[in-house]
């Protein structure tokens, strides 16, 4: 972690870590297939990100009386049962059906962002939020229904023009079976595969890729899952 123009208080760190946000509509679909992931912050340190993602709901206006369920995971080590998966440090259930599975991403510092030393991210001046490049495996041999789905942050930027780029950049067109780029010619009229997806492949083994360009959410009523279109 080195430190930035020799100020002890702010420092380029290796890592980041990113508070994600999985919902699961199971109202709507029982298999579990319609599920968004949200990254709600980034922050420098694994400590930061942690003691946000406990009050990470809040962030976007969810209060606990929201749910029909809350639990927040403790510290490791705690003698605590806890039934909602090795990763996940916040679960809740709404009163619909719906469940909200908080967790931590961690990905390389791709573009040197410094944070100050309690892990804040430090956005140059007329920044208000980063841009994320997520991409999205539904693996449809596992499981037919597309619930068995993986979400990765392939890179954290500060522009949008610049995660859009680093989008189409993300798979090699010659790998897949399939491979579709918003702006191709027979999607000028409608891209079926949603407005945040730039990118969208087929492998030869038929696994699906979303390649997704997104900013957090501010709004509980930002917070919608979708079925991802084959």
């Amino acid at each position: 972690m080195a430190s930035v123009n020799g100020a002890s208080s702010k420092f380029i760190p290796e890592q980041l870590f990113h508070t994600v946000l999985t919902v699961i509509d199971y109202s709507h679909d029982p298999s579990g297939a319609n599920r968004t992931a949200f990254v709600l912050k980034t922050h420098g340190t694994l400590e930061a990100a942690k003691k946000f993602a406990a009050h990470s709901l809040e962030s976007v206006n969810f209060a606990s009386d929201d749910f029909q369920q809350f639990h927040v995971r403790h510290a490791a080590g705690s003698s605590e049962s806890w039934s909602h998966g090795d990763g996940v440090l916040v679960f809740a259930r709404a009163f619909d059906g719906q469940e909200f599975l908080v967790g931590i991403d961690t990905t390389p510092n791709n573009e040197t962002l410094a944070t100050t030393s309690d892990g804040e991210v430090i956005l140059p001046e007329g920044a208000k939020f980063l841009h994320y490049v997520l991409q999205i495996t539904v693996d449809y041999n596992a499981d037919r229904s597309g619930s068995q789905q993986a979400t990765e942050i392939e890179g954290t930027y500060i522009h949008r023009a610049d995660a859009w780029t680093a989008a189409h950049k993300c798979l090699d067109p010659a790998q897949f079976a399939e491979y579709d780029r918003r702006g191709d010619s027979q999607f000028i009229e409608e891209w079926p595969f949603g407005e945040d997806v730039a990118v969208h492949a087929v492998s030869e083994t038929g696994q699906n890729y979303f390649i997704a360009v997104k900013r957090p959410p501010e709004q509980k009523h930002e917070i919608k899952p979708h079925t991802l279109k084959k």
